[in-house]
């Protein structure tokens, strides 16, 4: 069985030294990329100062006062830093503003594999009523599908209307090959109304597997086998937009650790695959 990717966190420095907190995971020490304190290296600012204000208002007018609940799903979540800002940045809200009377009502299902994580981010958030944090292994269906489907159905919705995918591709690729990203992205692509992005370049592919021969551990199983390879924002977008008929609405720019956003609207959003 394929090992479990298990989140969105890898702590990547691409090459700067790293000293891991006692009783914590040291940089590389993690192959899935389940590392606690990722937002100390990579801010959740420095995604969202890229992404416009009312983001939500431009991609979902309102279609009267009795408007449904627009439904996001963030996956790879990690401990739920970058989901709350994404949240809070979505709706408009000021740090420790709750809820906003002019903002459209916006239910966020959050998941990662790893439990500890997700404990976390339950924990610390501040929205309980309108996001929701899960443990979920999303390469694995016989899990994936129901909880999916049992929040959609909630709102009587076959997709959701946005999904983010931060930085778990590397991982889904190092550790499923080019197979598991291609089945990955593929059911991304039915699973939403738009998809936003955020894919490591190639440079993180090395950065990953170096950190681990210094560990002295094994080489990801399907590192050296990969065929897709080089610039992989572009590899995605083709992928996405030839593949599966997305369309690359926007990229918002690239983060200060070289990593771009990239916003894509399904076409015509279908039904979720049931087995990829």
């Amino acid at each position: 069985m394929a090992a479990p990717i298990l989140s969105v966190a890898e702590a990547e420095t691409d090459g700067e030294a790293v000293t891991a907190e006692p009783g914590f995971l040291a940089p590389g020490a993690a192959p899935y990329g389940n590392f606690p304190f990722y937002s100390r290296f990579h801010p959740p600012e420095q995604r969202l100062r890229l992404l416009p204000p009312g983001l939500l208002q431009r991609l979902f007018p309102p279609e009267g006062s009795d408007a449904r609940p627009l439904l996001g799903l963030d996956v790879g979540c990690n401990s739920g830093e970058l989901s709350i800002a994404l949240y809070r940045h979505l709706l408009s809200l000021e740090e420790g503003e709750i809820c906003s009377v002019s903002a459209r009502d916006l239910r966020f299902l959050c998941c990662d594999i790893d439990p500890a994580l997700v404990d976390r981010a339950k924990k610390d958030c501040p929205f309980p009523a309108t996001m929701s944090f899960v443990t979920l292994d999303f390469m694995d269906p016989q899990t994936r599908e129901p909880l999916l489907r049992s929040f959609l159905n909630q709102f009587g919705q076959s997709v959701f209307d946005i999904v983010f995918c931060m930085s778990i591709t590397m991982w889904i690729h190092l550790n499923h090959g080019d197979n598991g990203l291609l089945a990955f992205l593929a059911h991304l692509a039915s699973l939403c109304r738009y998809l936003l992005v955020e894919p490591q370049p190639w440079k993180c592919y090395r950065a990953a597997a170096r950190r681990l021969r210094k560990l002295g551990r094994h080489n990801f199983d399907h590192f050296r086998s990969l065929a897709l390879h080089g610039d992989m924002a572009d590899r995605i977008i083709q992928i996405l937009t030839k593949d599966h008929g997305m369309e690359l609405v926007c990229c918002f720019g690239s983060t200060s650790w070289d990593r771009s956003l990239l916003l894509f609207r399904a076409n015509q959003p279908s039904e979720p695959t049931s087995s990829q």
